[in-house]
């Protein structure tokens, strides 16, 4: 018999990217208020806490349910408030603050037991022609066909600790390498990382723009602590995501290969700002993200 106190290993999901998608899916609430109300519930993670680019995609799709058609995402600024139950459900509140001729502006905070656990201002805009420029991809990075599976660098770790890798909807793939057991090569306050769903997802541009912000949140801490060589498995190290902004430039599709350029111009006073441009594998800009984490290193 294996000892009761040790944690068990749970089968893998079938499909997490269908998980995915049933996550996003919100539903319509019942409530009768002078707000748009909309429920949702969390996929399971490891360690019980709601993943933070998941509540982001979710309030998305619950922003995005209330913009008159033809009207599409091009920024959001949000706030973490206090950590998520992911073995509970999440309520959305949207606040139409305002519709203009070519721009609706909507808030939306996220609740669970009533309490509010995130709070964001997203915009959406017609599609305009206008001047257009891009700063270019970075040279010199190798494709993902060229670099190792996730499942190749985590030898070592607890298979409960595994699952948080390997149960996700996507596939990442560092440059120059992850850093969850340790931290190789320079101290530098910079990497990049490949990133796609593990399936297709469907044809709808809408789905395709929540599940961007929910890959925004995936390693982006990680220029952060690279620079002072703090690997995730570090025991004691606490790390928070305090706020999150996106820009949406052009459109992406999430289930082809996308190259995330990360770097961090400061950390100080327990706080670190890491900011990255997320490229198409054919070099279109696609978004830009801004967070700030809190970090606490153990002496």
């Amino acid at each position: 018999m294996t000892d009761a106190a040790e944690p068990q290993e749970k089968p893998r999901d079938a499909d997490p990217v269908a998980a995915l998608l049933s996550v996003l899916d919100l539903a319509d609430s019942d409530a009768r208020t002078t707000e748009d109300i909309f429920t949702g519930v969390s996929q399971p993670m490891p360690l019980g806490r709601v993943y933070g680019g998941q509540v982001l995609a979710q309030s998305i799709v619950a922003a995005d349910r209330t913009i008159p058609e033809g009207r599409v995402v091009h920024s959001m600024h949000g706030y973490f408030l206090r950590p998520g139950d992911s073995s509970k459900g999440i309520t959305f509140a949207v606040d139409r603050i305002h519709d203009g001729r070519s721009f609706s502006t909507r808030r939306t905070q996220a609740f669970q037991e009533g309490v509010p656990i995130f709070s964001m201002i997203s915009s959406f805009q017609d599609e305009d022609p206008g001047i257009e420029h891009q700063q270019a991809v970075p040279e010199g990075i190798p494709l993902p066909d060229e670099l190792p599976d996730v499942e190749d660098h985590l030898t070592g770790l607890h298979p409960m600790t595994k699952r948080l890798f390997l149960d996700r909807p996507v596939d990442v793939r560092h440059v120059p390498s992850p850093i969850y057991v340790t931290v190789e090569g320079d101290r530098v306050p910079r990497q990049a990382v490949w990133m796609r769903t593990r399936s297709p997802l469907p044809d709808d541009d809408a789905v395709h723009r929540a599940a961007l912000a929910y890959l925004s949140d995936l390693t982006i801490q990680e220029s952060i602590l690279r620079a002072h060589g703090v690997a995730w498995a570090t025991p004691g190290l606490k790390v928070a995501s305090l706020d999150h902004a996106m820009w949406w430039h052009r459109p992406g599709r999430v289930d082809d290969w996308l190259l995330y350029v990360q770097e961090s111009p400061s950390a100080r006073g327990g706080r670190g700002l890491a900011t990255g441009r997320i490229y198409s594998r054919d070099g279109v800009l696609i978004a830009s993200v801004a967070q700030e984490i809190t970090v606490r290193v153990p002496s």
